[in-house]
């Protein structure tokens, strides 16, 4: 993904321009098209990028088919979030929400189909959209961020129909309970507050950070979340743990020391990822089963691609330098090497093991630094190599979005 270069710049400038570009660039939110094919990445440029899953994980698939299919500018600010209907993706994060359809977009069209902005309370300050829900049995949309209120939509009409006010601060996440119309939201206030649908009204709240099990003040308040039915796992600043919600109690602490930044129930697992470069799979019991490897220090956010027609994987970005910027997707699979959906522009190489790099020494160090097959190299170089990587871990926050498949070969725990 590449940002419009500004004019005037001279042309050895530009080159210097768009991999500066790359090296700050960051992936916040992805979504998988309807039909499991095809991944949307949106960045921190307001950029959104479309990968060809289908093509990059061919048997026969080839350097072009690793690269995005079709990159276009969606919003001025970040792309916080971004959720798919069966034919349209929606994308938010400064302040309003549009739509694309899927159709057009995979024909290199981005006209966007509709924008709406929720009615914010002042006009001066437009707060950013931090996450997006589909209410499917009401035909809505859910939006939740800045301005600590969760606006719900109606898709067919394009309407707001109620605010819902009770979080004192941001709203990261949320979450629906599909078997009561209830929708929980976890915020920077350290609370997970449940909300009645039909009524309009929070009927609970839970304040994590006041259970001594789960407080950790040094890593903050802020909430991640997810739900099964009477089941919710909760994470973020407070330790990642399994909680009863019709009782509002702890039962389960997962012994994971670092903040998760995002966990998701996965048939009878709960996955989790954050920071580190591993996604957790973790029996309900507490037990560790295993920790599927990638070549980034950190994940942002994680989901699942469960479509008939298409390979099941897990798909989150992942804050990494392999690459060189943060333009692209690694993909695991149990019958492949690694590989890495690259951006339009990227020279790229296969290293021994599968990994790929963008030409040039300053980038391929941090590969061997982080990837699962590092190389051994002579303990002065190593010395120098973890310099280097600090630097780039200091200097550049590059973000990549990661495939993961559940059929690779995870190491046990």
């Amino acid at each position: 993904m590449e940002r419009a270069v500004p004019h005037a710049v001279p042309l050895g400038q530009i080159e210097v321009f768009q991999a500066l570009q790359r090296l700050h660039m960051t992936i916040f939110s992805q979504s998988v098209s309807p039909c499991g094919k095809f991944l949307a990445a949106g960045n921190n440029y307001g950029q959104i990028a479309i990968f060809s899953l289908s093509a990059a994980l061919s048997s026969e698939a080839k350097e072009e088919s690793k690269k995005p299919v079709v990159t276009f500018q969606a919003h001025d600010g970040p792309v916080y979030c971004m959720v798919s209907t069966d034919r349209h993706l929606l994308s938010a994060g400064d302040g309003e929400v549009k739509a694309w359809l899927w159709a057009e977009i995979l024909k290199k069209g981005c006209k966007e189909l509709w924008r709406r902005q929720p009615p914010y309370r002042t006009s001066l300050e437009v707060p950013e959209i931090n996450a997006l829900l589909l209410v499917p049995k009401e035909n809505s949309l859910i939006l939740a961020g800045g301005d600590c209120q969760l606006h719900t939509m109606d898709l067919e009409t394009g309407n707001f129909t109620r605010a819902l006010r009770g979080h004192t601060d941001y709203i990261h996440c949320l979450a629906l309970r599909e078997r009561s119309p209830e929708v929980l939201s976890g915020g920077e206030d350290g609370t997970v507050r449940l909300w009645d649908l039909r009524s309009a009204q929070e009927v609970q709240t839970i304040e994590v950070y006041k259970h001594e099990e789960c407080s950790r003040p040094h890593n903050g308040r802020w909430i991640c979340l997810a739900t099964d039915s009477d089941w919710m796992v909760c994470g973020g600043g407070p330790a990642l743990t399994l909680w009863h919600l019709r009782s509002s109690t702890p039962t389960t602490v997962f012994p994971m020391r670092a903040p998760q930044k995002h966990v998701t129930f996965y048939q009878d697992l709960i996955l989790s990822a954050g920071q580190g470069r591993c996604v957790n799979q973790w029996q309900l019991s507490g037990e560790l089963k295993a920790q599927v490897p990638g070549s980034s220090p950190g994940l942002l956010s994680l989901s699942l691609n469960q479509q008939p027609a298409a390979p099941e994987c897990k798909v989150g970005p992942a804050g990494g330098y392999a690459g060189g910027g943060g333009e692209g997707a690694c993909v695991w699979t149990g019958q492949s090497p690694p590989l890495l959906l690259p951006g339009p522009d990227s020279r790229r190489q296969q290293l021994p093991g599968g990994c790929l790099h963008q030409s040039g020494l300053p980038c391929l160090l941090p590969v061997f630094l982080i990837s699962g097959n590092t190389p051994s190299v002579p303990g002065i170089w190593s010395a120098f190599s973890f310099f280097l990587f600090f630097f780039y871990q200091i200097k550049f926050q590059a973000i990549l979005p990661c495939i993961f498949i559940p059929r690779i070969e995870a190491k046990s725990v």
